[in-house]
């Protein structure tokens, strides 16, 4: 019979005083397990989109969650193709009309692309 060789990780959370707290976290250190830190939306967004814009990268994910190209959410909208490339590049800012235009089509509210 074979044994299973893949671990799966378990995330525990404990609460307590403070020196049973360090106690676990030394413990769980001598056992080679790492502890993980909360982050906030900023620091992920930061760490993985360095250089681009909040809006272009919400664009580009809204855009694929509903299936389509950049030609055909161009012409939905009514936007040039190449527009539209550059707002998802953070080379062309999304205006208020073009950010509602665009929304129409995504079923999205119009501020989450601005």
């Amino acid at each position: 019979m074979q044994e299973h060789t893949k671990t799966h990780p378990i995330e525990a959370r404990f609460t307590g005083n403070p020196g049973t707290i360090d106690r676990l976290r030394n413990y769980a250190k001598e056992i080679g397990a790492e502890e993980l830190h909360d982050v906030t939306a900023d620091e992920f967004f930061n760490e993985h989109f360095q250089g681009e814009s909040r809006s272009a990268v919400t664009l580009r994910g809204y855009r694929h969650r509903e299936g389509l190209t950049q030609v055909q959410l161009a012409t939905a909208a009514g936007v040039p193709r190449r527009h539209l490339s550059e707002m998802e590049n953070s080379k062309r800012p999304i205006g208020k009309a073009t950010a509602r235009r665009l929304a129409a089509v995504l079923n999205c509210d119009y501020r989450m692309l601005l």
